[in-house]
């Protein structure tokens, strides 16, 4: 999908973000549309319950998930201006490599094939946000990734709340305590404009289905491992604590 210069500004000019944003961002971080009209359908019957099309999905979308947003947590740790955005990268990047680590290990036990690349949608958040510099790299990034992560929130409820499968519910677990640290360090950064972000989140535009699917992997191809970077493996990506503050 063709994205002007002008388009993607930072989340302070204009409007001009919030329009490739809205465009970029459908459906969501996860990025892998529906295969079926009937997302309750069983298609499986396995040891931890049955396996519904919304459950397959929701593995891949979490894969597929960590295919941009890891290599983006990567970018943000050199080329993000403050510490904050740097520990936003150290955040994306080990919480993804934790969720793509549960994915690689239950794949098989459910019979589900992985994606080995994120989705062409999915590459230009990335080539997006890597295309600038400086603090226009930070508020590019930041924007893109709170987007994201804000659309998604709610779907890992609702599959937390109706799956029948006892390892996509620990999966989804895990997703709801990934998703909202990843909110909070980006929030972090106080760059995150509330009413572009709200505004994003809930009037997405549909993007053809090759952009948002990722192709399928090679026959023989090995899984892609995401690693979690040396002095990381110890990061405390759990879902933080409350901490309201008066108003």
């Amino acid at each position: 999908m063709p994205i002007s210069r002008r388009m993607v500004g930072t989340v302070f000019v204009g409007g001009a973000l919030v329009l490739t944003l809205s465009a970029l961002a459908y459906p969501a971080m996860l990025g892998v549309e529906t295969t079926s009209a009937s997302q309750d359908r069983v298609i499986a019957n396995t040891r931890y319950g049955p396996l519904t099309e919304a459950d397959r999905d929701f593995v891949v979308k979490v894969r597929a998930a960590g295919l941009w947003e890891h290599p983006l947590g990567l970018i943000a740790m050199q080329k993000g201006t403050t510490a904050a955005m740097k520990e936003a990268g150290e955040h994306l990047v080990v919480g993804h490599g934790r969720l793509d680590a549960t994915c690689r290990k239950i794949a098989p036990e459910l019979g589900i094939t992985l994606p080995n690349q994120a989705s062409p949608q999915q590459q230009q958040f990335v080539a997006t946000a890597d295309s600038k510099t400086g603090q226009e790299f930070d508020s590019t990034a930041t924007a893109i990734m709170r987007v994201t992560h804000g659309q998604i929130f709610p779907v890992v409820a609702k599959i937390r709340a109706t799956t029948q499968n006892t390892l996509v519910r620990q999966l989804a677990d895990q997703a709801n305590d990934t998703v909202l640290d990843h909110m909070t360090v980006l929030e972090k950064t106080g760059l995150v404009n509330f009413d572009a972000n709200n505004f994003q989140q809930t009037t997405p535009p549909k993007l053809p289905k090759d952009q948002t699917t990722p192709p399928p992997p090679q026959p023989g191809t090995p899984v892609l491992v995401l690693n979690i970077p040396k002095g990381l493996e110890d990061l405390n990506t759990a879902s933080p604590a409350p901490s309201p503050s008066a108003g």
